[in-house]
């Protein structure tokens, strides 16, 4: 990472019943295109005195022109914070936890109107029948 980039947070705010500090990150990358988050993560990170592994930065905006990014960051107390408060799906980007396959949403519904036609026992057979029209 550049030393061009700065970090300036604002809006901070302390968190004793999420356990964790919030706060608004703004970033300044002149002649950067970007940052990437993992070492945004780092680098409020050492600014905080946090492992980089309790950091949650989301939310980030590019302005027009470049330059200047502005995100939200989270920055828990301990490891177990994080995966207790944080949304699934964030946890799953920082290799927390594992995605959950589910079927596509069109075939979810098909299924549902399928099992609506019949009653009782047969509502497993239909949900596991693929009624392919030609």
């Amino acid at each position: 990472m550049a030393d061009s980039v700065t970090v300036r947070t604002r809006k901070f705010l302390r968190n004793p019943l999420l356990q964790r500090k919030q706060m608004v990150v703004d970033i300044l990358h002149p002649g950067l295109p970007n940052i990437s988050k993992s070492d945004l993560r780092e680098k409020l990170g050492k600014l905080y005195k946090a492992d980089a592994g309790t950091v949650s930065v989301f939310g980030l905006r590019t302005q027009y022109g470049g330059g200047k990014t502005t995100g939200f960051a989270l920055i828990y107390d301990s490891l177990d914070a994080l995966k207790k408060f944080e949304p699934h799906y964030r946890l799953v980007r920082y290799e927390y936890a594992t995605k959950i396959e589910k079927a596509s949403r069109q075939q979810r519904k098909q299924r549902k109107n399928r099992m609506k036609e019949v009653r009782g026992t047969a509502k497993t057979k239909a949900a596991s029948k693929d009624k392919k029209k030609k």
